[in-house]
């Protein structure tokens, strides 16, 4: 095993870490420091994510790598929405292949050795308005948008131009009595997040269907 896997071992979290913290462990930095990660990788006892990201190899951990808890370590500030949150919620029948996540930074699409990470930019006034932080047993938090804001989320990016119930219905499949569950307090909370005239006529439109 390498020097490197033994430390990580004890000393990472969850099984992931950086760049920076593994050179603290061992004391090295530059051209060293990534000979030891290059080896470690080659020898399939170490992942790496993206470019300073790493984690152990499933073989290693103790508990899997919540792949929801991973995405805000791949790419954030973000949190998980659109597709992946609707899954997560049960709000959407299909299998999800992508963790889909809204980000306040640049869009990119990351394909790693654990599955692919989708984040999009949105603009809001308020970035975590709607989301909320699970805490698993096992130690691993994530935020993750309400129902709501996935919606939400999810015609800014697509760019599209709903103003009812009916399109969520026919395109996601979601069952009109998940959407008859929504409170008119998560319509009011999320009134004033988004400038963009497409999320805020969907908004309208889909509380006006519903009566909230």
């Amino acid at each position: 095993m390498q020097t490197i896997t033994e430390v990580a071992l004890h000393k990472a979290v969850r099984g992931v870490f950086t760049r920076q913290e593994a050179g603290c462990w061992v004391d090295s930095e530059g051209a060293r420091l990534d000979a030891l990660l290059k080896r470690a990788v080659a020898a399939g006892e170490i992942l790496r994510i993206r470019r300073g990201l790493y984690c152990l190899a499933k073989r290693y951990l103790h508990r899997q790598i919540h792949p929801f808890a991973l995405a805000q370590r791949i790419h954030g500030p973000s949190y998980v929405s659109m597709e992946a949150a609707l899954a997560h919620h049960g709000w959407i029948p299909e299998a999800v292949y992508a963790i889909t996540s809204a980000s306040m930074e640049r869009s990119r699409t990351i394909e790693t050795p654990l599955g692919l990470f989708s984040f999009a930019r949105i603009p809001q006034r308020e970035f975590l308005a709607g989301v909320n932080r699970v805490a698993l047993e096992d130690g691993n938090s994530f935020f993750v948008a309400g129902p709501l804001k996935a919606l939400a989320d999810y015609v800014y990016v697509h760019a599209l131009d709903w103003r009812s119930v009916t399109p969520i219905l026919a395109s996601l499949r979601v069952d009109e009595s998940e959407l008859n569950r929504l409170t008119t307090a998560s319509f009011d909370r999320l009134a004033a997040v988004y400038g963009s005239g497409r999320v805020r006529r969907f908004l309208n439109g889909l509380r006006k269907d519903l009566g909230k």
